[in-house]
């Protein structure tokens, strides 16, 4: 049952929830349910890492015990220069939106934790408007050395007969980014500190303490499906 428990958080979480699921290349050809057709793209094979960058890269053997691995796609833009402009400067704020979440669900789903976020405790407010409001953000200013190692785009046509809302062309940029996991945890600890900060109250600042307890740990972890 706790077995079952962790999967189902990880997929909640949208991270790798097995070292052993399989990502592999696609072929742009392939026949699916989409409204678009792919006209042309920087490869003719669309890369498995978008799809699940964790996976992808202990099946091809690179680097995990130093790095993270991170893919972003964007949403069709009016060029490629633009949409891959956007891939690269979205990377930090992605980054920083996962890690908000995966803090989000550890409070939410801690009993010590439930209790330091408890929304009709007034003792809390500042620590949840902090969470709410500002954790993405300061998360991602304290995000450093998330570098692209690899871009992929695709022009695609968008086709009323195929189900699209009118005929256009747009452009995704997908990219693959790797960060050293000492960088990554530290960001983390830092911004379970400054939720910790958030409240005066003795009972409630140790409940979050130990809702947050290796909270850096718990989510390098959950990328790579171990929890």
């Amino acid at each position: 049952m706790m077995k079952l428990l962790s999967v189902m958080l990880v997929l909640t979480l949208g991270v790798a929830c097995s070292s052993k699921k399989k990502v592999k290349d696609v072929d742009n050809s392939a026949t699916i349910a989409r409204d678009y057709e792919v006209r042309d793209a920087s490869s003719n094979i669309r890369p498995g890492w978008i799809e699940d960058a964790t996976a992808w890269v202990e099946q091809e053997n690179m680097d995990n015990t130093k790095y993270r691995y991170f893919s972003f796609e964007t949403e069709p833009k009016v060029s490629r220069e633009i949409a891959c402009n956007l891939a690269k400067a979205n990377l930090r704020a992605d980054i920083a939106g996962e890690i908000t979440t995966f803090i989000q669900k550890s409070l939410a789903e801690s009993q010590e934790g439930a209790a330091g976020i408890d929304a009709n405790n007034p003792k809390t407010q500042p620590m949840r408007e902090f969470v709410s409001n500002t954790l993405a953000e300061r998360v991602q200013a304290m995000i450093n050395g998330a570098a692209v190692i690899n871009t992929y785009w695709e022009k695609r046509y968008y086709l009323q007969k195929l189900g699209a809302k009118k005929d256009h062309v747009g452009f995704t940029c997908a990219t693959l980014v790797k960060m050293e996991i000492n960088r990554l945890k530290a960001a983390i600890e830092k911004a379970s500190e400054d939720i910790v900060n958030k409240t005066d109250d003795p009972e409630t600042k140790e409940n979050v303490k130990k809702a947050l307890d290796q909270i850096d740990e718990d989510f390098v972890k959950a990328r790579k499906g171990e929890v």
